[in-house]
Formats: structure tokens, sequence, C-alpha cells
């Protein structure tokens, strides 16, 4: 639709010319529907606020998650802030409002703003990446040519779901995955949705040599020092350094939980690296509801961030409400009932970490909620119940399990289903260990090596620094292994078969078979 602003003075004169002469029939023409309005009063979001404490004091009895902190803006103030539960089980800390979190994905978010402040112009955005970052390219030589930040951030590039996390996981640093990543192959670009850290990562990287700086401090440059983020950073370091943070933690088969994880998140930092706390976060929630300034500065041009609320591609055809889901830039964006703009992002890492920010910016609120367990729905329903209590005075349902059962959806993909704990009853007997040992090479995942002790039993090892890998025989040529890191999907199968070897859970894209040299 044409607008006064879009066409000029000499057009906007030509058009409102036009209408006037064309008045009676404009009058029996339909009009456009209203423009959403705030809808939630003082007293509703009161209610929502009084209502957090019992929430997230019963979903951490429900699920035992350790720690919590959670923050809540509304109309540019900070109407909550408060720490819950420990920091470490085998310490007493308690969580407290500057306790430091690994934020996992909700770094996406929180880059898209580092990227809007660099960037400026809105348009910058799709300016193709050309050579900004050395070494980076994609399977095809056009798409590499034509793909920028935009469609990086919004995971519409055409890489696979999830693509370079493994490499990561075996121990590759960020420059081998980023030079790697051009092995994936690809879906149609800029027409299909898939969620991938180092596409996100690669068009952060670029941004900050454009500006020839590091990703660290073109962050702390461009939003965290401006924003009074003191305790926030994109680097491991800085969180495993931190006197009050919390460590992650995951759940034991009795239901007790425990640190038993770090999870250095450097190579994909963009992504998944960052750290904050529950007070940094309410000073970005309030950036983002005033849109851009902050205590009276201007830190983000509002129109830069603005754009990174726009939807970019379709994420989900049919949400649970059937309506759509989309993707931003670094962003969930979705359109309620009442056609309010809602954004959102939650971050997960299986060793230990759950996070989940939820904004209505036309009703300027806000809340974050981070936790120090592995993600079971804690982080996100409290969020859910939030703004359910806000609109309807009560939850409108228990989010608890639906959100858990989603997550343990999501953990199970990539899982075998094969059972190679229990080899099955004649299995044939595996050869002579010399018929497997060896180097093998692949282009995407390096070398891999097998190895056999005195007594016969096979190692893998894989990766720079190479984990080591003892290998089960299950039947005949095939045998396995228990995965480990951030994407372990339990056992997995190992197969040889002429001067070749093929490891199960590296090859979804078809990139897991090794050649013996």
């Amino acid at each position: 639709m044409r607008t006064l602003r879009a066409l000029g003075a000499a057009g906007a004169a030509a058009l409102l010319t036009a209408t006037a002469a064309t008045a009676t029939a404009a009058s029996t023409a339909p009009s456009p529907p209203p423009a959403p309005r705030p809808q939630l009063t003082d007293a509703a979001v009161d209610k929502a606020v009084a209502g957090l404490d019992g929430s997230v004091a019963e979903k951490m009895r429900r699920t035992g998650v350790p720690g919590v902190a959670v923050a809540v803006v509304h109309d540019g103030k900070v109407v909550y802030l408060k720490g819950f539960g420990l920091r470490r089980t085998d310490e007493g800390a308690k969580v407290d409002p500057d306790t430091v979190f690994q934020l996992a994905s909700v770094s996406k978010p929180v880059s898209s703003t580092v990227v809007a402040g660099a960037l400026a112009d809105p348009g910058a955005w799709d300016e193709p990446l050309a050579d900004s970052l050395p070494g980076f390219a994609l399977k095809d030589p056009w798409v590499t040519s034509h793909v920028t930040p935009a469609d990086l951030f919004s995971h519409r590039s055409g890489l696979p779901d999830h693509a370079g996390d493994l490499l990561e996981d075996l121990g590759y640093d960020r420059a081998y995955i980023l030079g790697h990543l051009r092995e994936e192959p690809l879906s149609p670009f800029r027409a299909s949705y898939a969620y991938t850290n180092f596409g996100l990562t690669a068009a952060a990287e670029a941004v900050a040599r454009d500006q020839d700086v590091s990703w660290q401090k073109l962050s702390e440059d461009t939003l965290f020092k401006p924003a009074g983020m003191t305790r926030t950073s994109t680097e491991f370091d800085a969180y495993a350094k931190a006197p009050d943070r919390a460590w992650g933690h995951v759940r034991n088969p009795d239901g007790t939980w425990s640190p038993r994880y770090v999870r250095d998140a450097d190579a994909q930092t963009p992504a998944g690296g960052a750290s904050s706390t529950a007070r940094d976060m309410s000073r970005w929630l309030r950036l983002h509801l005033d849109t851009g300034s902050l205590d009276g500065k201007r830190i983000i041009p509002a129109d830069a961030l603005a754009r990174t609320y726009q939807p970019e591609v379709v994420s989900q055809a049919v949400t649970g409400r059937g309506t759509p889901q989309f993707y931003g830039l670094g962003w969930n964006v979705s359109y309620d009932d009442a056609g309010r703009l809602r954004l959102s992002h939650s971050g997960g890492f299986a060793l230990g970490v759950n996070s989940n920010v939820t904004m209505l910016p036309l009703e300027r609120l806000g809340i974050v909620v981070l936790t120090n367990g592995a993600p079971v729905g804690l982080a996100d329903s409290v969020a859910l119940d939030f703004f359910d209590t806000a609109q309807y005075g009560k939850p409108t349902t228990d989010w608890l399990p639906l959100v858990a059962a989603s997550y343990e959806q999501t953990f199970a993909v990539g899982r075998s289903e094969t059972d190679y704990a229990h080899p099955p009853a004649g299995a044939k007997p595996a050869r002579d260990s010399a018929a497997y040992t060896g180097t093998y090479d692949n282009p995407y995942y390096g070398r891999a090596t097998v190895t056999a002790g005195d007594d016969g039993a096979l190692t893998l090892s894989l990766g720079p620094k190479p984990l080591r890998f003892p290998l089960a025989h299950y039947d005949g040529d095939t045998f396995s292994f228990e995965t480990t890191g951030e994407n372990a999907v339990g056992r997995t199968g190992v197969f040889f078969s002429d001067g070749t070897l093929r490891v199960e859970y590296l090859d979804q894209n078809h990139l897991g078979t090794f050649t013996r040299r």
C-alpha cells in the first residue's frame, strides 16, 4: 500500500486530488482494520507481578531447578527483580539479581541489538557479506555472493538445522567451523527456515570485522557500556571468572540436580555464548521497550531496532494456536488475537542452562527469566504464566508439562532407532582388530583414527584434540559408542565397510563417512 511518506510531496498532492475526485466511490470502500491498542491496565500488570513469587517457587518445587533470576519491566521501570535458590547445589551461595547466568540462545536477540546499533541504517542488514569474512562460504557460490546479515540472523540462508554444532562438540574452533560450512548441503535460499547457530555467528563476525574490532569489543562499545550492562559479556572467560555466577546443572536419574558440566560456547558466541544478570537484562529490556533509548539517552536508533522485529521468514506454519510463527532478526515474532506484536526467545543448553525473554512492545511490558538448570520448561512457563495472568487474570493452562514435552521432543532428535546397548541374538562376530584400525579422513569432520588395545578393544578418536570413544561391538562390522557434549544423542552406530567408516549421528546431512588412508 502506498503512503504519503513514500510518495513524496508531489505524489501526495496528486493522490489527494485523485482521492477528492472519487470521494463518493471511496466512501463505500471497506475501511482498514484499526491499529492494535494497548489493553493491559496497571492493575492487571500489578496482579501478574504479584503472582511471580508463587509461580517461580511452585515451578522450582515441581522441577527441582536449583536457581532462578527474574526481571520485569513495565512503562520504563523495573517493577520486579529477584533471585531464587542456589547458584550451585553443593554450595550455599544464593542467587541474587547480580548473579551471572549463561544466556544460551537468548544471546541471539542481544546480538541483533548490537548489530542494529553497529549498522544504524536498517537497509544495511540487506547488503551481501561478500568478502567481509575471509574463509566463509556456502556450498552454492551464488548464495555465498548474495547472502546477507538478515539472511543469516533469520536462519533463511539454506544451511541445514544446527549446521556446525557437531563440529563444535568435537572441539573445533570458530574459524574451522565457519570455514567448513561450505560442505553443508543447502535447501532453497530465502525460502526455507532452519535454525543455525553458526550461520548467525558468521554474520555477527562479519559485521565486527567490517568495524575492525572483535565481536566482544563491538558488543561492549555499542551496547553493554552505553546501557550500563556492567556484568554482561560475550566471552566465556568472563563468565567463568565471575565470583557471583550460577553453575549449570543437569538432572540425575533420581531427580536431583548436579553441576556436572561446564559449557564453553565461545565458538558460537553471538548465537549462544553471552552471559548476563537479571539486573543487566532489565536494562536491556528497558532499552527495547523505549525504542532504543535508556535513561533519556539514545543508544540504538529506533528504526534500526524496529527492523529486528520484522518477520523475515515463516518458522512454523501452524502453531498450537492455529497461527503462524515467524522469525525476525534474532527474535521469534508473532502476533496475538488483538494484533499486538509479541517478541520472544528461549535459550537452552542440555548441559545445564535455560532462559527466556518475552516482550509486548505495545504494552511496554517484558520479562526475562534466567535459570541454571537444563531445559525442563521452567523459564518459558514462568513467562507464559506471567503474560496470561496480565491478560486474563490467571494462567490459561498448566504450561510447564507442555513446554517440558516440547524440550524432550527437541532433545530426542538424532537419537538412533537401534538399541546398541543390547546386541541382537546371534550377532555375527567382529573381524580381527587389524581390519578396522588405521587413519580415516573426512572433508568436514577431519581425521578419525581407530586404534586397538592389547586386548583388541577398539577406540575411535575424533576432533582436533582427539576425543577418544571406546567402541563396543554390536553385530558384525557394526560398533557403537556413547556420544558426549551439548548435542549428545546417547549411543550411536559406527559402521565399517570397504575401507570406510560411517558414524551414524554425524551422518544426518550425509557428511559422516570417513575414508581410510
